[in-house]
């Protein structure tokens, strides 16, 4: 069985359905990518996932670890072992994140049964993670996201990853906006966790240049709210010579997606 099955899965926000029957699956230690055109559902399979209460299930199921999470709530998942990192991460003054790092920690602490950590194993334990996966140590004085680049906000979200040490990673477009070097930063943050964790990422975008870092076992494509074709890393390379228009039949829309 898969850790994650997504299982006939329809959504609708504000009465328009986006997603048309959602069939994929993410195993334990595999990087599964999901790619897809503009507007095709990518980002709201993703939100879908995670229980954001904006959705509605119309049908299907979403399946974790063999329990069904279909109606659960947000903080539900995550407790559970999923993971989000958002596209446009929000910030929130005044939280500063030493705060924020460890209420997360508490909370998944409380889920599994055990004791609030002390202080002194949370600076161990966050100085490790952010060793790990390079991140500054004066991030841990500073406010949520505020004031931080785009690129900084994808560091500090890998760094969550770090700590939580999910079963399931959701990733949705973690490559946007980011130059060069806070993508080959988040990469390597990204495959170090799964690679001492064995947690298993869906990582979304419509660009293959993360993949290029972040090395995808399966590809799945979504088009119009649905799976229209899955594989291996070669549908990444066709299509970034290719584009989107052999899958939406829309030549003239062809999207590279190396661009």
């Amino acid at each position: 069985m898969a850790e994650l099955e997504i299982i006939n899965l329809h959504v609708s926000a504000a009465d328009k359905e986006i997603l048309r029957g959602v069939d994929l699956n993410v195993e334990a230690g595999e990087i599964h990518a999901l790619m897809g055109p503009n507007g095709s559902g990518k980002s709201t399979l993703a939100n879908a996932i995670m229980g954001n209460p904006a959705l509605e299930v119309t049908e299907g199921k979403i399946i974790f670890k063999g329990e069904d999470i279909t109606e659960a709530s947000p903080d539900e998942r995550s407790r559970l072992g999923l993971f989000m990192a958002f596209q446009y991460p929000v910030a929130i003054p005044g939280v500063t994140v030493t705060k924020y790092l460890r209420m997360v920690m508490n909370a998944h602490r409380e889920a599994r049964g055990e004791e609030e950590i002390s202080l002194k194993e949370f600076r161990q334990t966050v100085e490790q993670a952010m060793e790990l996966t390079n991140v500054p140590k004066e991030f841990s004085s500073r406010y949520l996201n505020d004031g931080f680049s785009g690129g900084e906000k994808k560091r500090l979200e890998i760094l969550q990853l770090a700590l939580q040490k999910p079963g399931i990673a959701v990733l949705d477009e973690t490559d946007s906006g980011l130059d060069i070097d806070a993508l080959n930063v988040v990469s390597r943050g990204v495959n170090t966790v799964r690679d001492e964790t064995g947690m298993g990422v869906l990582i979304i975008t419509h660009y293959k240049r993360i993949l290029d870092h972040v090395k995808p076992d399966r590809v799945s494509i979504i088009a119009d709210g649905r799976i229209v074709k899955e594989g291996g890393p070669e549908l990444v390379d066709q299509l970034e010579s290719e584009g989107y228009g052999w899958i939406t039949g829309d030549e003239e829309a062809a999207e590279p997606a190396s661009a």
